[in-house]
């Protein structure tokens, strides 16, 4: 009798303890007594996008959110309250922004969809579909290098409004974290394309100068 989906994960978790935990014992205990990630990552939920696994990097480096085409919303507490946790808690100096190709979520953008909830989600990615509407006519791109310059713009707006966030726009006034990274994870080859490379410094905003100077 072949076994469920949900043996097989346990069967994996098994392995898990056997191959991976246990030869590494001392450093899962010590992300087991305190955590200390050193990047933020806000990325899609599709199932085919594993932050861990395409970086090559262990549990205990990335605090993750993750939803439908890697969106950052103006008036999203989930993700407001990770944000506030990551960089003023944690200390998490650097977030990436990691859309991927053949998104589900990206093509719904183009397409439009009629599901009450994810509609409303999407909405949030307006911006990015006007971008790509603009670049596709003046090129006269086909349906997939659309998709493919709506997903670099999503990515490019969602940095947008994650700079727009009045704690990251706070921090920036100040000084050059946390620095904020746009990524393209191509699922066809596994590799990733840097977009926005945030590791140059951001300038503090400029003060106004007081009354009655010149």
């Amino acid at each position: 009798m072949a076994r469920s989906t949900i043996d097989q994960l346990l069967d994996g978790n098994a392995g898990f303890v056997t191959e991976e935990w246990a030869p590494n014992a001392e450093y899962y205990k010590s992300i087991a007594a305190r955590q200390t990630p050193k990047v933020l990552w806000i990325g899609c939920s599709d199932s085919r996008v594993s932050e861990h696994q395409m970086t090559g990097s262990k549990p205990g480096t990335m605090f993750v959110h993750r939803n439908v085409a890697n969106i950052v919303a103006f008036n999203d507490v989930n993700i407001s309250a990770i944000l506030e946790y990551g960089v003023v808690h944690l200390k998490i100096e650097d977030i990436i922004v990691c859309g991927h190709t053949r998104c589900g979520g990206i093509a719904a953008i183009e397409d439009g969809v009629h599901e009450n909830y994810i509609a409303d989600w999407l909405c949030i990615a307006t911006g990015a579909k006007e971008a790509a509407d603009r670049i596709a006519k003046e090129r006269k791109l086909s349906r997939e290098e659309k998709l493919a310059v709506l997903t670099e713009e999503n990515v490019k707006l969602q940095i947008k409004h994650l700079r727009n966030l009045a704690l990251i726009k706070n921090m920036h006034a100040k000084g050059s974290l946390p620095r904020i990274h746009g990524w393209l994870y191509r699922v066809e080859s596994g590799t990733i394309d840097v977009l926005v490379d945030g590791q140059g410094a951001v300038k503090p905003a400029a003060k106004k100068p007081a009354k009655g100077r010149r």
